[in-house]
């Protein structure tokens, strides 16, 4: 019996399962990394010129050390823990199909080379903090995204969940498809705004927005909801006719609840971004927390009867 909407009902093929343990790893890796990173950057935030000049000095040596020490442990964030994102670049630009990787691609070159350049020079922000925040709740939501498929599969209602999965998965795509292709446009606007009125916010904003740009609430909306119908019928394989159709119509309302209302929060949360009110970590945050709202709300589908259900039960409430 399935105990929640990521339980595997199935027993995974091996290459499935050395899937499973690579994701783990690079997600292993890529929150190490974040909770190290996120406490070497504490000096930078604590920065004030107003601080004596001795006090100034000890600070920007410890800042400097801290950001060389950053750099380190974001390296193999950016190689090995990121690499489904790079190699699934490299397949958009050869099929010539803008996927959510490219954004992905694109902040977070936006956001480490010119950290890079500012720790060598000793002069400018850094944004590793940033980098792997955003690295490590991609990794988790895509973990999750990648659960939810591999959770579904279920022989009884296989005829109806295909049909329940096809439409759904296509409203998806395109919407996430068209929501990268705006996005991709709004930062490159707005950033090239902020370079010509105020520089210095140019890459802050433009990172910002291209983290914001990664659909990945939009992603999880129909593997989610999917899976969450998926565990219900697992878990209670004698549904009649009629409460398996309310099941199905509550999957369909769920998801899109959880597509327009990510792409809702999106359009709100932009402008905010374009202004300047939005840092790249609290947009790598604020995708974080929208992923992990759809996922809540998919598991609303989740449902056991206390007892098994006959065929003159009443269907499944909506």
């Amino acid at each position: 019996m399935a105990k929640s909407i990521l339980a595997f009902n199935r027993t995974l093929t091996p290459e499935e399962t050395r899937a499973r343990r690579r994701s783990l790893v690079r997600l292993g890796l890529a929150w190490l990394a974040m909770m190290q990173v996120m406490m070497f950057a504490l000096p930078g935030y604590l920065r004030r010129d107003s601080y004596g000049h001795d006090n100034l000095e000890v600070l920007d040596w410890a800042i400097t050390l801290m950001n060389w020490i950053s750099l380190v442990m974001t390296i193999p964030v950016i190689l090995y823990a990121a690499w489904p994102v790079w190699k699934g670049t490299l397949k958009a630009i050869r099929t010539l199909h803008v996927t959510m990787d490219v954004p992905v691609s694109i902040s977070m070159i936006a956001a480490f080379v010119p950290s890079v350049y500012a720790t060598i020079s000793g002069h400018g922000e850094v944004y590793f903090d940033s980098v792997t925040m955003f690295v490590a709740f991609l990794l988790t939501a895509r973990f999750f995204e990648e659960r939810a498929r591999m959770s579904v599969d279920n022989a009884r209602f296989a005829r109806e969940m295909d049909a329940l999965r096809t439409p759904l998965m296509a409203r998806a795509d395109k919407v996430a498809m068209w929501f990268i292709v705006v996005q991709l446009a709004i930062a490159g606007l707005v950033a090239l705004y902020w370079w010509m009125v105020e520089p210095v916010f140019a890459i802050p904003v433009m990172v910002s927005l291209l983290v914001m740009s990664c659909p990945c609430a939009l992603a999880l909306a129909a593997p989610s909801s999917l899976a969450a119908t998926n565990s219900t019928l697992a878990a209670c394989p004698e549904l009649n006719p009629e409460q398996s159709r309310a099941l199905f119509a509550k999957t369909r309302r769920i998801t899109s609840q959880n597509l327009y209302g990510s792409l809702v929060f999106h359009l709100i949360t932009t402008p905010l971004a374009a202004v300047g009110l939005v840092t790249p970590w609290l947009a790598a945050l604020a995708m974080f927390v929208s992923s992990v709202a759809v996922a809540a709300n998919a598991w609303r589908l989740y449902r056991i009867p206390a007892t098994r259900p006959s065929r003159s039960a009443p269907a499944m409430a909506g």
